[in-house]
């Protein structure tokens, strides 16, 4: 997830489209300061962000940079604790690997081998090894199991149950696709491996030895935390603190951790802190591009340091409704950037940016499409909620004057709210590429505005549709009645 990076090409969908025109009209966009400090209050200016917590880690040095306030309104500082979401993956991978020095498991073992309760309705899940999953080469998809269930399913060992009736979309180690279901299989690895559960095998045998005291992990990506305070929606550059969708995280986005704690973990992954918890063979493993796997690592991403140059840099980005974050370091320089924020936004930006200040690499101007995309939607919601609410209130008048008409015209005057009201309920579809009213509730976290417009037309519409109807009946009945006698004088 987490949500996984929930799809934002796709949540996006065409508004994108017309949102980077207007952006780029209008020009809503922050060059690019050879500073880490203006780097990082450009990017609050445009993405409205209320906390930011970012650090550039170069040799023994390290830059922090914290920014704004946190859900109850407190300064954010370096021990602020922070979602953050598909990060967690590079220590569910790491916890694997852990396993693997220690001779429990092989990154080609079967999953069926180490975890005999795995089982799914297409014959080829026997084929699929631990690497695999780490690798997002399973075999796994959104198409055949849909992650965005309402309730969701409460730990790893029910998300592996009821995988029990999925089928595949391709066969194991063939085609890679980011899919979270993957990490959590693996946290239950862990689980079954090691006998702990995988909050507890993650604090002993990971946070505890590299210090990470503030960092811990939860089941699900709403549950509650000590000394963890809401995120933020922004809408239009206006921040509301506001609870986090619910969704399973656990292996694949449910850490909780600080500024401070992960330098920690990126120093660790540097090779620079920790000596000696996992082998060195085993950490570049970890940060090597797995076969068939596009850019993906085991837990880690390749990346650009700039668009269109070759991948040069090892990340990995979090992103839930209400939390997004970044991590990246070069292997050659050692140089490495974070970002935590506890909105949404495009952290990934901000932190390559910081990179590429450090090593004297061109940055990239950060521009918002979302703030257009918003504007719009709000533009639309209000002329459409005027239309609306002005064919509510004459209803009775249209009805009058339509009376008369042939059943057919009548049907064609009425059509125009009928489509409203249905396509207004439909439109997330193309989004998420099916119907289902669960992914009504992800729109509603994700994209509060394109909710609030559909909310609006289908409410709004249904009533006008209703309301016409009823006074065509109404005036239909009157027309029908009997004239009553006039009362004679005297």
């Amino acid at each position: 997830m987490h949500f996984l990076r929930l799809r934002s090409s796709r949540v996006t969908c065409s508004f994108v489209l017309a949102g980077v025109l207007v952006a780029l009209l209008l020009g809503w966009t922050a060059p690019a300061h050879a500073s880490g400090e203006r780097l990082v209050d450009d990017y609050r200016s445009v993405y409205g962000t209320p906390g930011v917590a970012a650090a550039v880690i170069d040799g023994s040095s390290v830059e922090t940079i914290v920014r704004g306030r946190d859900g109850d309104g407190d300064a954010v500082t370096a021990r602020t604790r922070f979602r953050i979401a598909s990060m967690s993956k590079s220590m569910t991978a790491t916890a694997i690997m852990l396993l693997v020095d220690r001779g429990r498991l092989s990154l080609d073992d079967p999953v069926v081998k180490v975890l005999p309760e795995f089982r799914m309705a297409d014959p080829r899940f026997t084929g699929i090894t631990v690497r695999q999953i780490l690798s997002h080469t399973s075999g796994l998809s959104i198409s055949t199991n849909n992650e965005y269930v309402f309730p969701p399913p409460r730990g790893a060992r029910e998300i592996v149950a009821r995988l029990a009736d999925k089928t595949l979309a391709t066969a194991p180690g063939t085609h890679a696709e980011y899919h979270n279901t993957n990490y959590s299989i693996a946290a239950r690895i862990v689980e079954v491996v090691s006998g702990k559960s995988f909050d507890a095998f993650l604090r002993a045998e990971l946070f505890t030895p590299l210090g990470m005291a503030d960092t811990s992990s939860t089941l699900g990506c709403s549950d509650h935390a000590e000394g963890l305070t809401p995120g933020y929606e922004v809408i239009l550059g206006v921040a509301f603190a506001a609870p986090e969708m619910p969704g399973f995280c656990v292996g694949n986005g449910g850490v909780i951790s600080t500024l401070d704690d992960m330098v920690r973990w990126l120093r660790f992954n540097q090779g620079t802190l920790g000596a000696g918890l996992l082998s060195a063979a085993s950490l570049a493993e970890l940060h090597t591009v797995q076969p068939k796997a596009g850019d993906h690592a085991l837990g880690w991403q390749a990346r650009p340091i700039r668009e269109g140059a070759p991948p040069s840099v090892i990340g990995h980005g979090g992103t839930l409704a209400t939390w997004t974050g970044d991590m990246v370091f070069s292997p050659k320089t050692g140089v490495a950037a974070l970002v935590l924020t506890n909105s949404g936004g495009d952290p990934g930006l901000l932190s390559t940016n910081l990179l590429a200040e450090r090593i004297g690499a061109p940055a990239t101007p950060m521009s918002n499409p979302l703030t257009a995309v918003n504007a719009i939607l709000l533009g639309l919601t209000v002329g459409m909620a005027a239309l609306l609410v002005t064919a509510i209130v004459r209803a009775r008048r249209w009805a009058a004057r339509r009376r008369a008409a042939r059943r057919p015209r009548l049907v064609l005057r009425l059509l125009p709210l009928a489509l409203v009201t249905v396509l207004s309920v439909l439109l997330p579809t193309p989004i998420w590429g099916e119907f289902s009213f669960h992914y009504w509730i992800v729109t509603a976290w994700l994209m509060p505005m394109l909710a609030i417009f559909c909310l609006t037309c289908a409410v709004l519409g249904a009533v006008a549709f209703g309301r016409r109807l009823w006074w065509l009946r109404r005036t239909g009945q009157a027309a029908s009645a009997p004239a009553q006698p006039a009362m004679a004088n005297g």
